[in-house]
């Protein structure tokens, strides 16, 4: 398989001519990880379309964040200018033709892509309590939001529902603290409202079903190439946790569901991290140790991962001591800072006798990188002063025409643009409510004498007036009993008379 070319090196910029040959990363050493940094404006985005197209021309899928929304190039061909041809004659490339790559937009809100969704369940108590910047404390009580809803069989897929057992813990706070540990109000108002800050930001459209399907990012077009995944980010970058914990979402999700593959002839997915520094800002050191943990074992399940940020040591040492694959651009040593950087920098590369590294990077300019790849049997390469090659892609932004028609194309545009709203959480405890709140107010079994007593009083009015009550009905009867007794004997006496009289006929 040829390797990815990624520019010529040379010695100096007067010396283009006496190259000392192509720089290449090998594809079976593209899951070792990478970096590209340098300061804005040097380049760092040509260098990742490079490496995306490279890739895909290999068929290795991409999935990669358009911070600036220049990436979305890649989706439509370039058009040659005198520059350009200029820059392919002085590094020699071959064949080169200008085209662009099959590319899917993907977009947290839906605007510039297919919406990319998850569930509250998949993201999981440690990254949301990230995302919504809780304390240990309140933390501690999300992860009993997730128990609860385990137990009781209710579904976390979107916000609605996380509030709703909110609602529940807070309601049954009492019962909940003795089974699960220590609920309190103030924390359970701190989460809600926190959800309503996120909320805010548009992030209830990212929690939901469809959820994204690993496989649709791991997608090979019939020709054999991988599709770039682009992200557009230039609005989620605003917002840095959500951008950053929805990416090591991401790379979690990779990290778990795929399987052990050891080491092949090519990645299986590159995934670039754009903007890195967002991921480790104020990062609590278990966040950090699970990263650190993903990138030193994903490469094992055939990804690759390469972060691209300005200064190298925005990536802590335990990471950046597993990026075999380096791509340097310039840094202006012009502060304390700075200038801490280019000695961090020039101290990660494999010294080159011919290079003075700490100089030559903040020499270097647009378009030129210092790199060192892995060689044969993952030895990295002696540093070296590189012309980075153009991409045959647009080296910028595209029309709303130019995206609309790269949708209407996309194989999974059916499955992911229409939102699924089954029933879940908040559904099923409202259901319940509702149940509850038909049988307070509904009326017991009633009996004959409640149905009738029932009818305005008359009817009972009515039999009390004719029968009585009981005690009077008893009075009556008695009362009755001796009256027909008395009555009986008079009307017998009064028959005896009749018949004697009759019989025997009166006396005269």
């Amino acid at each position: 398989m040829d390797p990815i070319l990624i520019g010529k090196a040379i010695t100096s910029p007067d010396a283009l001519a006496a190259s000392a040959g192509h720089v290449v990363l090998q594809p079976h050493l593209g899951n070792r990880h990478g970096l590209v940094a340098g300061a804005t404006g040097t380049g760092k985005s040509v260098t990742l379309m490079v490496l995306a197209e490279g890739f895909s021309r290999i068929g290795v899928p991409v999935f990669m964040a358009d911070v600036k929304g220049d990436i979305a190039g890649l989706a439509v061909a370039g058009s040659m200018n005198d520059k350009l041809q200029a820059r392919i004659d002085q590094i020699g490339i071959d064949g080169y033709a200008s085209e662009g790559s099959p590319t899917v937009f993907w977009d947290l809100f839906g605007k510039l892509g297919h919406p990319v969704r998850t569930t509250v369940s998949e993201m999981g108590p440690t990254l949301l309590a990230r995302i919504l910047e809780l304390n240990d404390t309140q933390s501690g009580i999300l992860e009993i939001v997730f128990r609860l809803a385990d137990d009781r069989g209710l579904l976390l897929l979107d916000l609605e529902d996380l509030r709703a057992l909110l609602n529940l813990v807070a309601a049954e706070r009492k019962d909940i603290s003795t089974k699960y540990g220590l609920v309190t109000t103030p924390s359970i108002g701190a989460i809600q409202r926190a959800l309503l800050r996120l909320e805010g930001e548009g992030a209830n459209m990212f929690f939901g079903e469809p959820a994204l399907d690993l496989a649709d990012l791991m997608r090979t077009t019939p020709d054999g190439r991988g599709v770039i995944n682009l992200l557009a980010a230039d609005t989620l970058v605003l917002k840095p946790r959500l951008y950053s914990s929805f990416l090591l979402w991401l790379l979690s999700e990779l990290f778990e569901q795929l399987p052990e593959v050891g080491d092949l002839d090519k990645p299986r997915l590159v995934f670039v991290f754009d903007e890195a520094h967002l991921l480790f800002d104020d990062a609590p050191a278990a966040l950090r140790q699970r990263v650190e943990q993903v990138v030193r074992i994903i490469r094992s399940k055939g990804v690759g991962v390469y972060f691209c940020s300005q200064f190298p040591d925005d990536v802590p040492d335990e990471i950046l001591g597993q990026l075999g694959n380096r791509f340097q651009h310039a840094l202006r040593a012009y502060t304390p800072r700075d200038q801490k950087a280019v000695r961090t920098a020039a101290e990660t590369f494999v010294a080159n006798p011919a290079l003075d590294v700490s100089d030559t990077i903040s020499r270097l300019g647009t378009g030129e990188a210092l790199v060192s790849t892995l060689q044969d049997k993952g030895i990295p390469m002696p540093v070296e002063h590189t012309l980075v090659a153009p991409p045959r892609c647009r080296m910028g932004a595209i029309t709303g025409a130019e995206r609309a028609a790269v949708r209407a194309t996309s194989p999974v545009g059916m499955k992911y643009d229409t939102a699924i709203d089954r029933e879940s959480a908040a559904e099923m405890l409202a259901t319940k409510a509702e149940t509850a709140a038909r049988e307070v107010e509904a009326p017991p079994a009633r009996t004959r004498e409640q149905d009738d007593a029932e009818d305005g009083g008359f009817g009972q009015a009515v039999k009390d007036a004719v029968f009585g009550t009981k005690r009077r009905q008893g009075m009556l009867e008695t009362m009755g009993k001796q009256t027909a007794r008395t009555v009986g004997n008079r009307i017998g006496q009064q028959i005896v008379r009749g018949l004697l009289g009759g019989l025997f006929g009166r006396k005269r």
